[in-house]
């Protein structure tokens, strides 16, 4: 009795454990990325392959919040840009799903993902997803064409080469100038000293050397001396007059 009720329990639980895994699940890859234009459609898609039965599909999108968290919420059917179909069988066996998203917005930007649910599935999957990036394009102040871009970009360096071949020659002549000058004023003074004798002028700045070292000594004993004939002089009037007083 205890054998069979053993036998009867192993069979129901291998009974229960079939029919929930009858449906086997494989994740396709999927496309990492798309990015489109601000204004243009988006067309996302999701694959997986299904065994022994049909699996629901829903779409998910992941945005980023304020606090740089991540918030995940059902694409909302209901607005018109949105269209999603019931999925394409390819020849593989593969199923697949497209989300088809028209006038995107800055704000449509987010990871996208396929939730796969069945009653028969142990767990949930979810793809592993697209990340849909919606930008908005690059104003241009000039609208130029390349050729004229290449024009442009030839013109300035033309005009860069001039300018520095200018101020090359003028730092040329300039330097030029200058060694003309120094020339110049070198062969004046080779002119000046032209036709002197050096020993006279050797001799003759010697004794203006001596004068200007000896010359204050010699000024104030000329005076002296000067003082002194002087005196003498008066000295010999005074006697010249007491004598001639006396004669008379």
């Amino acid at each position: 009795m205890v054998a069979m009720t053993f036998l009867f329990l192993c069979f129901w639980a291998a009974g229960v454990h079939g029919d929930l895994s009858r449906i086997q699940v494989t994740l396709e890859p999927d496309r990492p990325s798309v990015r489109v234009q601000l204004s243009h459609t988006a067309s996302l898609r999701c694959c997986y392959s299904a065994t022994r039965g049909a699996v629901e599909t829903t779409w998910f999108i992941s945005i980023q919040t304020v606090n740089s968290t991540y918030a995940t919420q059902g694409v909302d059917r209901r607005d018109n840009r949105v269209t999603v179909d019931g999925g394409n069988l390819t020849a593989a066996g593969v199923m697949c799903h497209t989300l088809i998203l028209r006038e995107a917005r800055l704000n449509d930007s987010g990871l996208y993902q396929c939730f796969l649910n069945h009653s028969a599935l142990r767990h949930s999957v979810y793809t592993h997803g697209t990340f849909l990036q919606v930008y908005r394009p690059m104003v241009k102040i000039l609208d130029i064409s390349e050729s004229t871009k290449n024009r442009i970009l030839a013109a300035e360096g033309m005009l860069l080469m001039v300018v520095v071949l200018l101020h090359g020659t003028m730092m040329l002549c300039k330097t030029n100038k200058l060694n003309q000058l120094k020339k110049k004023r070198v062969k004046n003074e080779e002119n000046i000293y032209e036709g002197l004798n050096l020993e006279e002028c050797c001799s003759t700045n010697d004794q203006i050397q001596r004068s200007l070292v000896q010359g204050p000594n010699q000024d104030v004993g000329n005076m002296i001396m000067e003082e002194e004939i002087q005196l003498e002089r008066e000295a010999l009037n005074e006697r010249g007059e007491e004598k001639r007083v006396g004669e008379e």
